[in-house]
């Protein structure tokens, strides 16, 4: 008796020649996200997947390694232009912005989506001396 021995199906990847990419610099970490249009993540990478640990994770040197590393995961999709968001307030975001240049990633545009209080949390009650 025979064994049929399955073969696994090559996985296909899509030509994604326009994109977003999503970088979310914290105090603490920088993680950035490739997606297609539609919002779907290609790759994703961060500085701790990268082998940063602590403080070091939200240097600009370590978001510059960060978008080179996914950069490189985004070779088979073909994806050269993208549109940029940026969230969050850490060291992380300039050196992210920059690194997409030098990675042949053209941003076609930039956006700071971080989020703004409107009227914050409520306030302290008045200290009683």
């Amino acid at each position: 008796m025979a064994t049929v021995v399955k073969k696994a199906k090559k996985k296909v990847s899509k030509a994604v020649p326009l994109g977003n990419c999503y970088i979310q610099a914290t105090y603490n970490n920088t993680i950035v996200s490739f997606t297609d249009p539609n919002g779907n993540v290609l790759t994703w990478s961060s500085a701790g997947q990268c082998g940063f640990k602590g403080p070091k994770k939200a240097t600009p040197y370590a978001a510059g390694l960060v978008v080179k590393a996914a950069a490189e995961k985004l070779l088979p999709f073909g994806t050269k232009d993208v549109h940029v968001f940026v969230s969050g307030i850490g060291m992380g975001r300039e050196g992210a912005v920059r690194a997409l240049n030098a990675n042949n990633i053209n941003a076609l545009s930039i956006n700071d989506v971080t989020a703004v209080p409107h009227n914050g949390c409520r306030a302290r009650r008045p200290r009683r001396v």
